[in-house]
């Protein structure tokens, strides 16, 4: 573990280090490793401790013999809580993702300037809810610098190989990640999420704590087998050591470290390319609104109309939508086509065009293809490639026109996550057990046995008819996002799950009574996440 922290410069002397200690084997090993190497290090530890409420009296144990660690060798402890099922209910989240999205969130308050006082003004900054969980001997003088957390080499191969099994470029491969630099509102750094045991199998540290005499808790959620990361670690993995190579972990965590390099690498390339390649310009539609509110006519000055005032909070609402963006036909094609992936995704990244690799692939058959200049390829969101005799043009939407709606449809997975960019968000399937319900609103789980066939998302036609829980009837989609004041833009893409010719889950509304989870069947939840991330439990 030491020469990980030295080699990727994880600590450094004089750092205050919060280690987070749920009371499994990683984390308490974790604490006990750098009691162990705080004076060698040079850092001051205190223990930070989150409890998500999921397993009652359970959680609260865990909580308290985390505390007995603090007080036992005399550090500083943090502790926050929150209800992580309630919070998975509200944001249509799978209960993992609460999880991490809470306990991230109580980490990155207490490296935030703004709320070193305590983990109270943490949480009520972050929540404007009361404090539930207790703080121990709170040093308020100084913020923690750092937080580091238990991840293990077994946990870096069980991430790799999901996003493997998903689908991940280079970038997902990258695994987890040894930090994080955390963020606040302005943009500045506050602080660090570290993993110093990257390098380790958790193997090793359990025995580690067998030898010291060193007790730990027992997570019962960690052999629940809903969720799919527990899945991947009890049967993908042993089977893989088993029939194909013992060392699969590590050679998983390896290629984290490769994919992560060759990461690093690229972005280095790409930056320069996308300051001296490609050539970005202000579309001649927004010069006008560029100037001013005010135009100067023969009659003097003419006020701006309702149109022009809706144009400029258009454009200031989404600052990339006003830029093309070109790059030479002849550079770009005299390149290998490593190096053509990487800029026309660099490109979409730094416009705003969600680009798939189905979506750059495409636009390369079509800059390599012979043809008259001004033949154009449409993109997602209104965005279009335009192939002129001497160069590539990503062409912005004219804001100026009302974005016209196109259709999509997708299958999605019998369990893991899709992203729909034309809906803006992210679509995960989650395939609960029968009798693995607890924690789960039944308002939002579907009977795997009453659904007609595979899911797929796409946008509602007209004519489309859905029938929500407690309604009398079914009734037209049209009409339930007129009763919701949808406004247009939006209505025209929001998004529905088929099943067979039944519409079984509408986003903002409670699944069909008759398509709703029966008691001991298995049930599936269908979670949406805006912002069209997928996200891994780290």
């Amino acid at each position: 573990m030491l020469s990980h922290i030295r080699r990727h410069e994880l600590l450094r002397a004089g750092d205050r280090v919060g280690v987070a200690v749920s009371g499994g084997i990683d984390s308490v090993a974790l604490l006990r490793l750098l009691g162990e190497l705080r004076g060698e290090l040079g850092i001051v530890l205190s223990v930070v401790h989150f409890n998500h409420k999921l397993r009652g009296a359970e959680s609260d144990a865990d909580q308290e013999f985390v505390a007995g660690l603090a007080r036992q060798y005399d550090l500083e402890f943090l502790c926050d809580s929150d209800d992580v099922a309630g919070h998975a209910a509200d944001e249509h989240v799978s209960v993992e993702t609460a999880a991490r999205e809470l306990r991230y969130g109580f980490f990155r308050a207490l490296l935030e300037e703004d709320t070193r006082q305590s983990p109270r003004l943490a949480k009520e900054a972050r929540h404007g809810a009361s404090h539930e969980g207790a703080s121990v001997g709170l040093d308020t003088s100084a913020a923690l610098d750092k937080i580091v957390t238990g991840h293990t080499l077994d946990d870096q191969a069980e991430t790799v190989l999901m996003r493997l099994i998903r689908g991940a470029g280079m970038r997902g491969l990258g695994g987890i990640h040894p930090r994080i630099l955390v963020e606040d509102d302005d943009g500045e750094i506050s602080g660090e999420i570290v993993r110093p045991l990257l390098g380790v199998r958790r193997r090793e540290l359990e025995q580690y704590l067998k030898d010291i005499g060193q007790a730990w808790r027992e997570d019962s959620t960690n052999t629940d087998e809903r969720f799919t990361r527990n899945r991947v670690r009890k049967l993908v993995v042993p089977l893989l050591e088993k029939e194909f190579n013992p060392a699969v972990a590590e050679s998983l965590a390896e290629l984290a470290e490769i994919a992560r390099g060759e990461e690093d690498y690229w972005e280095n390339e790409v930056s320069g390319w996308l300051g001296t390649t490609v050539h970005w310009s202000e579309p001649e539609w927004a010069r006008a609104v560029s100037t001013g509110f005010v135009q100067i006519s023969l009659g003097g000055p003419r006020a701006v109309s309702s149109r022009d005032a809706d144009l400029r909070m258009k454009i200031d609402s989404a600052p990339w939508l006003v830029r093309n963006a070109s790059v030479s036909r002849m550079w770009f094609l005299g390149e290998p086509v490593a190096v053509q992936r990487r800029l026309v995704k660099a490109i979409g990244e730094n416009a705003g065009i969600p680009l798939e690799f189905k979506h750059v692939e495409e636009i390369l058959r079509f800059v390599a293809e012979d043809g008259p200049s001004g033949k154009e390829l449409s993109l997602p969101l209104g965005w279009k490639a335009v192939r002129e005799a001497e160069e590539l043009v990503f062409l912005t939407p004219d804001l100026r026109d009302e974005a016209p709606a196109a259709d999509y449809e997708y299958e999605l997975p019998r369990e893991g996550t899709l992203i729909v960019y034309e809906a803006g968000s992210s679509f995960e399937v989650q395939r609960i057990p029968a009798g693995g319900d607890a924690g789960y609103n039944p308002e939002h789980l579907l009977d795997a046995e009453s659904l007609p066939g595979p899911l797929r998302v796409r946008n509602w036609h007209p004519g489309d008819r859905f029938w929500p829980a407690h309604t009398k009837s079914p009734k037209k989609i049209k009409e339930l996002l007129q009763e919701r004041h949808v406004a247009l833009p939006e209505r025209k893409l929001w998004p529905v799950v088929g099943s067979g010719d039944e519409i079984v889950w509408m986003r903002g509304f409670p699944p069909p009574t008759k398509f709703r989870a029966k008691p001991g069947r298995e049930a599936i939840l269908i979670a949406e996440t805006p912002g069209g991330e997928s996200r891994d439990v780290e």
